[in-house]
């Protein structure tokens, strides 16, 4: 699936959109990064163990899994971009990555868009995570629908995204998040799966995790600044001069990567944590574990791969593989349990 096959439409139009936005212009923050160039690892000449003994195998939220990775939400909805989640499954499946889906809120509203979001035929044996946006809880969306977004995903997990920023620059935006968090609370204690949080490229800091673990979080992925902004992304779409204008003022807003990952992990040392925002390496994914991720997130990254051919994302996620396991040898560990909080990583 090449980028031009991407078609114009209106059924699922914005999803389409977004996809070739995120591909063809430049929707990265401007003036922030992850913070992950502020760290570095200290080599170890003589790591006394075996290139071939490295093992990436971990366990999350009870799931065994091969790698500490995950392919996280980003598209669904229209034929198109359900090719492309197809093609993510397959290749997360094949390297035992966990795997995110985009929203499924479209499928759930409009049953015929499910198959875009049935993955677990193409991925039976690892993790899936579907995906909705928390403030649809403002919307009437409740523990029906969340189960149903659930069931068509296949999935193991719920993640609700945050977005606020977001949804003000969008033109169809809900910026409805007054007394959300009681709302999450009774998702949280009434859904039959784990429900974890996310942002979408503006993170998450240490006090906020602290209230949603309280309030029945599984997991938290904290999506911080140095990636794709979401803000850029809708300016592009918006026809609102006066949105667009402001868009630009918010380009470099949030909290970079790399800080929210210390941050949650220093309010939380025992909450699963996801770090995701902006990684670009399996050297980002080894400062993202070592700073106490449990897992380290890819989006926009594996999305070019992806659209352009299955072996195309094969490759990136073997590179990424690879980048991670000789970053563990060049510190000399074996695993990601003795990568996690590593004193060998330090801020420059």
């Amino acid at each position: 699936m090449n980028n031009e096959h991407i078609p114009e439409g209106t059924t699922g139009g914005r999803k389409i959109e977004h996809v070739r936005l995120c591909l063809n212009e430049d929707v990265a923050g401007q003036g922030i990064t992850t913070g992950f160039e502020h760290y570095r690892f200290r080599h170890n000449a003589l790591p006394e163990l075996d290139f071939d003994d490295i093992t990436l195998s971990t366990s999350f939220l009870g799931r065994s899994l091969r790698t500490p990775l995950l392919i996280s939400s980003m598209t669904g909805g229209s034929a198109a971009t359900g090719g492309i989640n197809a093609r993510l499954a397959e290749a997360a499946q094949e390297r035992g990555w966990a795997l995110g889906v985009g929203s499924v809120r479209a499928a759930v509203e409009r049953p015929e868009l499910a198959a875009t979001f049935r993955v677990r035929d193409r991925a039976p044996d690892v993790p899936v995570i579907a995906n909705l946006g928390a403030v649809q809880l403002s919307y009437g969306f409740g523990v029906d629908d969340c189960r149903r977004a659930v069931e068509i995903a296949g999935a193991d997990w719920l993640v609700l995204h945050l977005n606020g920023l977001q949804e003000v620059f969008q033109p169809e935006g809900n910026t409805g998040f007054g007394s959300l968090l009681p709302k999450v609370e009774r998702l949280c204690r009434s859904l039959d799966v784990p429900v974890g949080i996310k942002e979408v490229g503006w993170g998450i800091d240490g006090e906020t995790a602290v209230r949603l673990y309280s309030a029945g979080a599984a997991f938290i992925d904290v999506a911080g600044a140095g990636g794709t902004s979401w803000s850029q992304v809708e300016k592009f779409r918006s026809a609102d001069p006066v949105k667009r204008r402001a868009a630009e003022a918010f380009a470099d807003w949030g909290i970079p990567t790399a800080d929210c990952i210390e941050g949650v992990r220093a309010a939380s040392p025992e909450g699963a944590l996801i770090g995701s925002g902006g990684l670009r390496s399996g050297v980002d994914a080894a400062k993202a574990l070592a700073l106490g991720a449990n897992l380290a997130g890819f989006g926009r990254n594996l999305l070019g791969p992806a659209v352009e051919s299955a072996e195309a994302l094969e490759a990136a996620l073997a590179q990424t593989e690879l980048e991670l396991r000789t970053a563990m040898f060049g510190i000399g560990v074996s695993s990601v349990a003795e990568l996690r909080g590593t004193p060998r990583l330090v801020r420059i």
